[in-house]
């Protein structure tokens, strides 16, 4: 059986399991949500940590905090960070909308770790000096994704990026069908494909780093409700220096601290635009699903690895597991973007109150588009095998090429070209020798399918 001490916060005494580093505020947490056994990510509780022990330091430098004092608090917030200490971070997502529970959950664990016979570290006259939950709470959300789109997100994507355009130079000269409608259209080569879903994913990372600029900059400081009650107006910005001194990532100090106390619009912004990564990542997979499709009755573009068997009853069934797995991730995040559009709706007054499932739904976000884009890049992009014999069948027998005939013998003859090709199932080259006075070797010429793939006119 579990054995209990007595804790006392301002409301009474309550039973706490003795070997638990928190304490009444905590447990009274613990008791009241017991709603779905999930507890805050470890990036928000690292982040916890991390603004304690920096808080600490700034005070310390300010001259209210005694030196034995702040190094206790730094090393036993080193133990939160790390996450050596994660257990005794229980607490459901769904608390209290300000995340004050968490909040005297990491001010409990530190002070019980910081504390010594000779040395008495308060939860809250020092662990949470010159701060409140309702400015260390929307700080820990700017701060954990902040840091985990910096040092996980932005690597993970430069990563596919990089094999795509890896992938896409060994592919450069093997022409495939294009396809607009899912209809066969002008021919395209591989490496146009796989660079364009570069392009994209380059032009999301700008998009990412462009939302750090505004989710890096801090409300902390603003303690309770934005006008800095209790904390020494030299602690915002000292604050900040010391936070970028310990990650290297420029954090700043909001000249409005009632603007990321009230709101989460920088984390709704962050939000809207890992949702437009999940975007592109549905489009490459679903991309890939559609060229490894068959092998005999679908495209048969390519040949996906073959990773695990594909089912449990039709012997020899490989599946494109990697590809959808990722638009599984995708969906979520689409999902998680609207829950954190709701919560960033509710910021009442001067206070916004769904801060826990924000933080919770945009971190699993990062988190699962970071390893989402490695898995991509590493079991599906970089292995896959062109089966060249029937994309190049394919672009052959395309009536569509007739298109690039259009500026010698007209839009009309070439629709009754491709028309007559398709109908009776033969090469637009013989059609069109039949139908125009074109010798083969100009239509050879004209039709080349790597000169198709460049789009101009040649200059007579």
């Amino acid at each position: 059986m579990t054995e209990f001490r007595i804790e006392k916060d301002s409301m009474g005494e309550l039973k706490v399991p003795t070997d638990a580093l928190y304490g009444a505020q905590t447990q009274r947490a613990i008791n009241n949500f017991p709603i779905s056994g999930l507890t805050m990510p470890r990036a928000f509780i690292e982040a916890l940590g991390l603004i304690k022990a920096t808080a600490a330091e700034a005070n310390h430098e300010l001259g209210h905090m005694e030196s034995a004092v702040y190094q206790a608090i730094d090393a036993a917030a080193a133990k939160v960070q790390s996450g050596e200490v994660d257990s005794h971070f229980p607490i459901d997502v769904f608390q209290t909308g300000s995340g004050t529970s968490s909040n005297m959950n990491s001010n409990e664990v530190i002070s019980h770790l910081a504390s010594t016979d000779a040395l008495e570290i308060h939860p809250n006259d020092h662990v949470n000096m010159g701060q409140s939950s309702n400015d260390v709470i929307p700080t820990a959300i700017a701060v954990s994704a902040t840091l985990r789109v910096t040092q996980q997100l932005i690597p993970a994507l430069n990563h596919l990026i990089s094999v795509c355009r890896d992938k896409a130079e060994t592919l450069k000269n093997i022409v495939k069908t294009g396809r607009t409608h899912l209809m066969d259209a002008m021919p395209v080569t591989f490496a146009q494909e796989l660079n364009t879903w570069a392009s994209c994913l380059d032009t999301n990372v700008s998009r990412l780093e462009d939302t750090l600029n505004r989710t890096a900059n801090l409300p902390q400081g603003g303690t309770a409700v934005g006008t800095g009650i209790n904390a020494d107006p030299r602690f915002v910005a000292l604050f900040a220096e010391k936070l970028m001194d310990r990650t290297g990532v420029p954090f700043s100090s909001m000249d409005n601290k009632f603007d990321g106390i009230s709101t989460q619009d920088n984390i709704v912004e962050l939000s809207g635009q890992l949702k437009a990564v999940a975007t592109t990542l549905m489009k490459v997979a679903n991309d890939l699903r559609w060229m490894n499709s068959g092998p005999l009755a679908g495209l048969a573009e390519i040949e996906l690895p073959s990773l695990q068997p594909g089912s449990s009853i039709m012997p020899g069934k490989v599946n494109p597991v990697i590809p959808e797995a990722v638009a599984m991730v995708c969906a979520q995040v689409f999902g998680n973007d609207l829950t954190v559009s709701m919560g960033g709706q509710s910021g009442n007054f001067q206070l916004n109150v769904m801060l826990p499932v924000i933080a919770y739904n945009v971190l699993q976000s990062i988190e699962i588009l970071s390893t989402a884009s490695v898995q991509l890049a590493d079991q599906a992009i970089e292995g896959f095998v062109v089966n060249e014999g029937v994309v190049s069948e394919n672009v052959g027998r395309n009536p569509i090429l007739v298109t690039a005939l259009n500026p010698v013998i007209g839009y009309e003859l070439g629709a009754k070209i491709a028309k007559q090709a398709y109908k009776e199932k033969r090469s637009v080259l013989d059609v069109t020798l039949e139908n125009t006075d074109l010798s083969e070797e100009e239509i050879k010429a004209i039709l080349d399918p790597i000169k198709l793939t460049t789009g101009g006119i040649e200059e007579k």
